[in-house]
């Protein structure tokens, strides 16, 4: 069952003295996530961007199964920024890059640090529980992004709840979907066929789809042009 919306660090649950937030969500979710992502990144090398990286704690999980794929966390919230920098220092691993504030709303967004020493092109983009939390805007953004900065054979995983053709999967993402639009006429749980029209504008396609537990999915992106093995 999906969760309602709390902003990490205001939900009840304890902060570290160095900023490290910890998501309930995380503990559940992580392993099925990395279930379908290994069989794309592992053994691989690049770069991977996460967008939205929350308290940063997956980012980091998975940084720890990839050790030759470098890993650019990003976040908007401040809170959220300063946990994913404590998670990366607390975790030593030396392919996690410092988190970049990235505001999925403006279609020129980019992954700048201050050095200049940006990656090139992305093996992958990873976003989970984003754009049912955003505006629509935050959606269009993140597909306009993708179709600048994905390699030829890169990919785009999308994880969170999902409709299907105008339809819930679930009970209770109906339940969810519902608290989300009270909250914000602008939020809600997205429909894949919706998705696909705007992977479709920016040259991108659907090309896979996993069911995860709790009513969750991973749609997978790819250039509608790449040839995949």
């Amino acid at each position: 069952m999906a969760e309602f919306v709390v902003e990490f660090g205001k939900d009840g649950s304890p902060v570290e003295a160095d900023g490290r937030l910890d998501a309930a969500a995380f503990h559940r979710n992580h392993a099925p996530i990395w279930a379908v992502l290994k069989n794309f990144l592992a053994g691989q090398s690049g770069d991977v961007l996460e967008a939205g990286s929350g308290t940063g704690q997956h980012v980091v999980s998975f940084a720890g199964h990839t050790p030759d794929i470098v890993w650019w966390p990003s976040d908007l919230n401040d809170a959220h920024l300063r946990s994913i920098e404590a998670w990366r220092v607390h975790a030593g691993l030396g392919n996690i890059r410092p988190p970049q504030r990235i505001d999925l709303s403006d279609p020129a967004w980019s992954v700048a640090p201050s050095d200049g020493k940006g990656p090139d092109k992305l093996r992958a983009i990873f976003c989970a529980n984003v754009i049912h939390i955003a505006p629509w805007l935050v959606a269009e953004g993140l597909f306009a992004g993708a179709n600048r900065h994905l390699r030829a054979d890169g990919r785009l995983f999308l994880y969170g709840p999902f409709k299907r053709d105008g339809k819930h999967t679930a009970l209770s993402n109906a339940v969810f979907d519902t608290s989300l639009r009270e909250r914000d006429a602008e939020w809600g749980v997205r429909d894949i066929a919706d998705l696909e029209k705007l992977a479709d504008s920016v040259g991108l396609r659907l090309a896979e789809t996993f069911e995860l537990p709790a009513n969750n999915m991973i749609l997978m992106f790819v250039r509608k042009d790449a040839i995949q093995s």
